[in-house]
């Protein structure tokens, strides 16, 4: 090539170079700075306020098993709830799916919600109701990242990234699970589509909140699963496993009808906010005395320590179904995840028998599957089983993900959550979980 040509060649793809080299430096590390930016934010504020309404709810638990009789002031506490929504305008109240379904579109959760979830979930607690916490935390992250969104004037997209920040955040901020919450915020929205681009400020934002919530004393939340209870991995095993996580996709998908069906029930019979309140907490008193029982009151960690411990009652799955159907249904805030974790540990320990599992063993797997099958998260599923066993058994969690996703159908907690993809065919199917 001559001098010449070869000079004004090189110079082309400098000149080339350099503007690849502008356009990166002004628009990937713009970007990464800004979200950087926005994400430490929405993980320190989100932080705080998840580790208040953490420290709350404690608060609102130890009360309830101080003093015995504040169960039986649940009705008036779904009076309040009832009437504190219904004050605010949100009788209504979409909940979690709202949450999801402003990831996707033009709508916003309104900033009512963070106070309001707080307060009520609360109050739950306090009494008696039958819920996890989760949904709140959600609900609680979803709306104050949008406040900041709005704060700051992000335009429609950066407002679902902001969004999934702050269900990251307030995940992390209750759990201290901030691999699974960055990952749960990215993946229960659209099953089938990660959103990619919200993979640094989810994961930001987690990391900050967890270390928030650390920093006021909050232990992560974590099981102890004996070694000596893990099985080694062999072909007979995972059949075990595999046939464990069948069972546990059937039961997921009863968990979801359950819910919603009972839901369905009282809107049909009790369209009165205040009537259905009121019944329903009148109902779980009386399920409570028929039972002899406080094991299903309140979220029921106890209960999945000792499944977890190789001890659980055979009915016990069933109940808590019943119990957190009936609580939730009847309008109570606080949410579905922490009761499916006691569903499957306690439906898992008792299964061990039938399959020649560990019952402890057998309980986290249990746990994990449900979790798999109601929230269609299987990525999710793994990495939680890491973070909250200790990291033992990694290719027997992720074969009883695997299963219990692929086989629990198109149910889900979340009738908003899109399913875009077939769980079998790689066929595009874009319909709302049942």
């Amino acid at each position: 090539m001559p001098r010449p040509k070869l000079i004004s060649t090189c110079m082309s793809g400098a000149v080339t170079l350099l503007d690849y080299l502008k356009k990166t430096l002004l628009s990937d590390f713009g970007s990464f700075f800004k979200w950087l930016l926005l994400s430490l934010i929405a993980g320190g504020s989100i932080g705080l306020a998840g580790t208040a309404f953490h420290l709350a709810v404690s608060w609102g638990e130890g009360m309830r098993e101080a003093h015995w009789w504040l169960p039986l002031l649940l009705p008036l506490g779904g009076l309040a709830i009832a009437f504190l929504y219904g004050k605010c305008g949100m009788e209504r109240d979409p909940g979690t799916d709202m949450v999801l379904f402003s990831v996707r579109s033009r709508e916003t959760v309104s900033w009512k919600t963070a106070p309001l979830i707080f307060t009520t979930t609360v109050i739950t607690h306090l009494l008696g109701g039958s819920a996890g916490r989760e949904g709140a935390a959600l609900q609680l992250g979803g709306s104050l990242g949008q406040t900041l969104g709005r704060l700051f004037r992000l335009d429609i997209k950066d407002m679902h990234i902001i969004t999934l920040c702050g269900m990251s955040a307030g995940f992390a901020a209750l759990f201290g699970t901030p691999i699974a919450a960055a990952i749960f915020a990215m993946e229960v929205v659209s099953v089938g589509v990660m959103y990619y681009a919200a993979l640094v400020p989810c994961v930001v934002a987690a990391v900050t909140a967890s270390q928030i919530s650390a920093a006021f004393g909050i232990a992560p939340t974590t099981f102890f699963l004996a070694a000596e209870a893990v099985p080694a991995l062999s072909p007979f095993t995972a059949a075990q496993v595999a046939g464990l996580a069948v069972l546990c996709a059937l039961v997921s998908i009863l968990v979801c009808l359950s819910f919603h069906k009972i839901s369905l029930l009282y809107r049909k019979y009790l369209p009165n906010p205040y009537l259905r309140a009121v019944t329903g907490g009148v109902l779980v008193i009386l399920l409570a005395l028929a039972v002899g029982s406080r094991d299903y009151l309140g979220a029921g960690m106890p209960v999945i320590q000792q499944a977890i411990g190789g001890q659980a009652r055979p009915e016990a799955f069933l109940l808590k179904l019943l119990f957190t159907a009936v609580t939730l249904g009847a309008g109570f805030k606080g949410g579905e995840i922490v009761p499916s974790f006691f569903i499957g540990a306690t439906f898992g320990c008792v299964a061990a028998g039938l399959l020649g599992l560990p019952p402890e063993f057998a309980a986290a797997i249990g746990l994990i599957c449900v979790f798999c099958g109601v929230t269609n998260c299987p990525l999710t599923s793994f990495v939680l089983s890491m973070e909250l066993f200790g990291g033992q058994a990694p290719l027997l969690f992720l074969l009883a993900a695997a299963v219990s996703y692929m086989l629990s159908g198109y149910y889900g907690l979340y009738s908003k959550q899109k399913i875009l993809y077939s769980k079998t065919k790689p066929v595009f199917i874009d319909r709302e979980a049942e």
